[in-house]
């Protein structure tokens, strides 16, 4: 059987012949990480996570955290070896063929652009509350709320999108440097959170601890997954990042370990200061996040609990008595939740941008802006659809959504980097994944354990979405592929000297 693998040598000289310039550096990757995790996940979904765990949702966001973690040591191997642009999808076409790497990539697409619509729709929740509050300007339910709640559009989530897209069209470097600005805002709010929230912790409010059980832990993990997607996003930019054999290691694991220490300290700060416990029907089952028996419950509670709530962070300010410093953290999310949109985008566009390249997309999507040096064909695209998307469905749903393509990419990118160590040990590695034939099935289990906690919902767009990928791939990419053409850009041959240095040095 032709698995149609492309070498990561040709894959090294097509980004070259074809390349993006390079222009970020460690400080920036890094920057674009934690602009890419802290977002809609920690200032929204941690009030569904409290629903589906209660106080456990702390041991929810170690285990996701874990996941992330075993996955960001197998992308930084190969983010490393092979920069270039892609992410996980290139790795799966060196590794394992043409057809799963068409399946990671259209994974990927479901992973970024459904991941940018819900932070859109998170980012539109706080915009109207901080104009409701601070500035009396009330915009009306329907223009705020898709039909999903009785609206007729998101406009506010229209708007930030087709700011985004604007900028990411402008280039990359200007996109990056004020990502940098928005992480700086979103980071001094968490540090105020957490000054404010932690001193008030009473250790009552974690008791019980996990009132749905393991179960409920693990579901609540698998909806919190959403607030650490986004250090794979850096493995995009390595086509643009300067010397990143060293920074983009740089980039993904230090992004993100310092996500994950601010979330421990928000996530025990919102529990401990005003509790997290989840609304019970008659029967003791906690009701789903998002549904309609959620709002009936939610609107008949007298205590405004944490899990009804759609500004959490802010909402807990107010109630423990810093209703100012609530309302300033509302307006910090609202300008710097954009930031995420900005990095979901961004690294959508690359990966159609590879794609196209490849031939598997029409070519005429990998178009380089000749002013500005962006894909601004794909960038301008993907942003239409990704306005559509948040104009009509709810952050909840995006969400779960989003995280079925995420766990696609990095099950396959944890295959991927221990069968190079089969296949290609000699190749040069920068990085290694430490304890690779043990991180890397961990991460492989642990992406797998966590799809199995989505949603049913969340699992059938994933498999459905990747159906229609299917289809056109053996429609229009399997005839038109540079590899089914024979199009190589290096000489398949054996030879002593790494391959890096044979492409990468004149």
């Amino acid at each position: 059987m032709n698995l149609r693998i492309k070498s990561l040598d040709a894959i090294l000289a097509t980004a070259e012949k074809k390349s993006l310039k390079r222009s970020l550096g460690a400080f920036q990757l890094t920057m674009l990480g934690i602009g890419g995790i802290i977002g809609t996940g920690i200032f929204v979904l941690t009030a569904e996570a409290a629903q589906v765990a209660g106080p456990g949702m702390l041991v929810s966001f170690v285990i996701a955290a874990v996941v992330c973690g075993l996955a960001a040591l197998c992308y930084a191997e190969l983010a490393a070896m092979v920069p270039v642009a892609g992410s996980a999808y290139t790795y799966s076409y060196a590794t394992f063929g043409e057809v799963l790497a068409w399946v990671v990539g259209w994974a990927l697409v479901l992973e970024y652009a459904v991941a940018g619509a819900a932070v859109a729709v998170g980012w539109s929740g706080y915009a109207v509350g901080v104009l409701e509050h601070l500035v009396g300007i009330h915009i009306p339910p329907e223009f705020a709320n898709g039909p999903y709640a009785g609206g007729i559009i998101n406009l506010p989530a229209v708007i930030i999108v087709g700011l985004v897209t604007w900028l990411l069209v402008v280039g990359t470097k200007e996109s990056a440097t004020v990502n940098a600005v928005l992480v700086v805002v979103k980071v001094s709010a968490l540090v105020a959170f957490i000054a404010l929230s932690v001193p008030a912790i009473q250790s009552e409010k974690f008791i019980p601890f996990a009132p749905l059980g393991v179960n409920g832990m693990i579901g609540a993990a698998a909806i919190i997954f959403f607030a650490f997607v986004g250090f794979d996003a850096v493995s995009t930019a390595a086509e643009e990042t300067i010397n990143p054999q060293r920074n983009v290691p740089i980039g993904l694991i230090g992004s993100l370990v310092i996500c994950t220490i601010f979330y421990l300290l928000v996530g025990a700060g919102a529990i401990g200061s005003y509790g997290a416990q989840p609304l019970l029907d008659a029967a003791g089952v906690g009701y789903i996040p998002g549904s309609k028996e959620m709002a009936d419950a939610c609107s008949a509670a007298t205590d405004s609990p944490l899990v009804c709530s759609n500004e959490a962070l802010a909402h807990v300010l107010r109630s423990i008595g810093h209703p100012a410093v609530g309302n300033m953290l509302g307006l910090a999310a609202g300008f710097a939740l954009p930031s995420v949109v900005l990095m979901m985008l961004f690294a959508q566009t690359r990966v159609f941008f590879v794609m196209s390249r490849d031939g598997l997309l029409p070519t005429k999507l990998s178009t380089v802006h000749p002013k500005y040096g962006t894909p601004h064909v794909v960038t301008i695209m993907t942003g239409v659809a990704v306005m559509i998307a948040a104009a009509f469905f709810p952050v909840g749903q995006l969400a779960s959504v989003s995280n079925g393509g995420t766990l696609c990419a990095f099950f396959f990118v944890a295959l991927a980097v221990m069968t190079l160590r089969r296949t290609d040990p000699n190749r040069k590695r920068v990085f290694s994944t430490p304890a690779v034939w043990i991180v890397g099935p961990l991460a492989a289990a642990g992406c797998l354990m966590l799809f199995a906690f989505l949603t049913l919902t969340a699992q059938l767009v994933f498999f459905g979405w990747g159906a229609i990928g299917l289809v056109f791939y053996f429609f229009y990419g399997r005839s038109r592929s540079n590899v089914a053409r024979g199009i190589m850009e290096v000489a398949e041959i054996d030879a002593p000297v790494s391959p890096i240095e044979r492409v990468l040095k004149p």
